[in-house]
């Protein structure tokens, strides 16, 4: 029971972190107004919480319940996911810093940086490949 509830828990903070990324994506145009950048940076705070989620529940199945600890340690398509996770938590620290920043601004428009933005598609893209490494590994390939 307990691992069938990890693995809700980890479904759920995956399809919140999903849904957060996509919404900065599309609010995250040309220019912003401050309005719309505080509501950006609650988003993002509920990004950065489901991440959490998503971690702790992750490795309480990895380390806890469900399959035995060795079935994901030695599996390369485990690290390979487990290596982008990790590569979008490290690209989500700059725009997190600067939606953080400008929501405190004073300026009423602010442009985006393209930097911001790209970071932003970059982490889209590990999320879209995370799930078929998922199922590639839950069906054993790399063992």
């Amino acid at each position: 029971m307990a691992e069938i509830l990890v693995r809700y828990i980890h479904f759920v903070g995956i399809i919140v972190l999903a849904g957060t990324l996509v919404a900065e994506h599309m609010l995250l145009t040309g220019q912003v107004s401050l309005a719309q950048m505080k509501k950006i940076a609650r988003i993002d705070m509920v990004y950065g919480v489901s991440a959490f989620v998503v971690l702790i529940a992750g490795l309480t199945l990895w380390l806890a319940v469900g399959k035995p600890a060795e079935f994901y340690t030695s599996n390369p398509v485990f690290h390979t996911k487990l290596t982008l996770f990790v590569i979008m938590a490290l690209l989500s620290i700059y725009p997190s810093l600067y939606i953080f920043k400008a929501s405190r601004g004073k300026e009423s428009l602010m442009t985006i940086p393209p930097k911001v933005i790209n970071a932003i598609r970059v982490e889209l893209t590990c999320l879209v490949l995370i799930p078929v490494l998922a199922v590639f590994m839950a069906k054993g390939y790399g063992l």
